[in-house]
């Protein structure tokens, strides 16, 4: 029998004790509730198929649930078939080519874009109408930043990922530079970039609100409050999910001895976590609680835990569905009266 093994077994009253420090907020946000929102209720009006161009969020768990549903997930459009059936834009954005080509096929899209990225999107078009070339601060190869670049012609918008990529920029007219961020970076590291961009260039314009989403700043905050005060942090996300990593990141730069990032609960190595007797715990804003509550239980096969709630920020921020199905719901709801 293994020691995991032999920790399964034993009494409740032989357990060791683990604190769990619950940090809130965590998991979904309003943006990853809207696109998921959306193909669920684009199920429920149409019926399967709905197609989903890339993952609706980052997190397995949500992707195969709406699989199971009737979605079809591809990578391009042109794996479409002619069809009247909706197709969903994810979250993460889309460069303007994506809406273009699915007009030309007809196809009834449904942009499930998170408000948040599509104001980054505004913000990059009015720069470049004002002739400004546009710094993007970002994580080369994440859908949202190639959603992002999308918006404007080759060549507008350069992108860096550290303050070295600052140091080597060289824009055509430094008098003429404005800067626009992902949404799920490192609030600090993301600080640093910016630091160095108006020292190099102060003559750069600003986003008018900051482009760091609410949801991430928020997370995030709550993991730094936490890290310092426990053995050992679990981060329940994807490892392509932006926001998630970046939440182990912040919980080791915070004095957390070992940050775990996990998909499930089969993912926890237990092995580094032997002897802990308190344990953060956070989702990223693309995981659902579900699976949160599931990483508590396998804890509390091996631990007599208690659960105490960290609170930081309060959330309220909703955002409706895609115009479309608004309507759609309006006119069911007349029909029915």
């Amino acid at each position: 029998m293994t020691r995991q093994d032999a920790a399964m077994t034993t009494p409740a009253a032989e357990k060791p004790p683990l604190e769990v420090l619950l940090c809130s907020p965590r998991g979904f946000c309003a943006g990853v509730v809207r696109a998921v929102d959306t193909v669920e209720r684009a199920l429920a009006l149409y019926g399967p198929p709905v197609y989903v161009r890339h993952e609706i969020v980052h997190n397995r768990y949500v992707v195969e649930s709406l699989k199971a549903k009737g979605a079809v997930f591809v990578e391009e459009l042109d794996e479409i078939p002619d069809t009247d059936a909706p197709v969903v834009f994810s979250a993460h954005g889309v460069p303007k080519a994506v809406p273009e080509a699915a007009a030309k096929r007809n196809f009834f899209a449904l942009d499930a874009t998170c408000p948040l990225v599509s104001k980054v999107h505004r913000e990059a078009e009015i720069h470049h109408k004002r002739g400004r070339e546009i710094v993007l601060i970002g994580h080369a190869g994440h859908p949202e930043v190639e959603g992002t670049m999308g918006q404007l012609p080759p060549g507008a918008m350069t992108l860096v990922e550290t303050v070295a990529d600052v140091e080597r920029l060289t824009p055509r007219d430094p008098s003429k530079l404005a800067y626009v961020t992902q949404t799920t970076l490192s609030i600090d590291d993301c600080t640093q970039i910016i630091a160095a961009l108006t020292r190099r260039f102060p003559e750069i314009v600003a986003p008018h609100k900051e482009d760091i989403c609410y949801a991430t700043t928020n997370r995030q905050e709550a993991v730094k409050s936490v890290a310092p005060r426990v053995d050992a942090l679990i981060v329940v996300g994807a490892p392509n999910s932006s926001n998630s990593k970046r939440l182990q990141e912040v919980a080791e730069r915070a004095g957390c001895p070992h940050a775990q990032l996990v998909q499930r609960a089969g993912e926890i190595d237990w092995t580094k976590l032997a002897g802990i007797r308190r344990l953060g715990l956070t989702a990223g804003a693309s995981a659902p609680e579900v699976i949160v509550e599931e990483i508590i239980d396998a804890f509390a096969e091996r631990y007599a835990v208690t659960v105490e709630a960290v609170s930081g920020a309060t959330e309220s921020m909703f955002f409706p569905l895609p115009r479309q199905l608004r309507e759609l719901d309006k006119a069911a709801d007349t029909a029915a009266e």
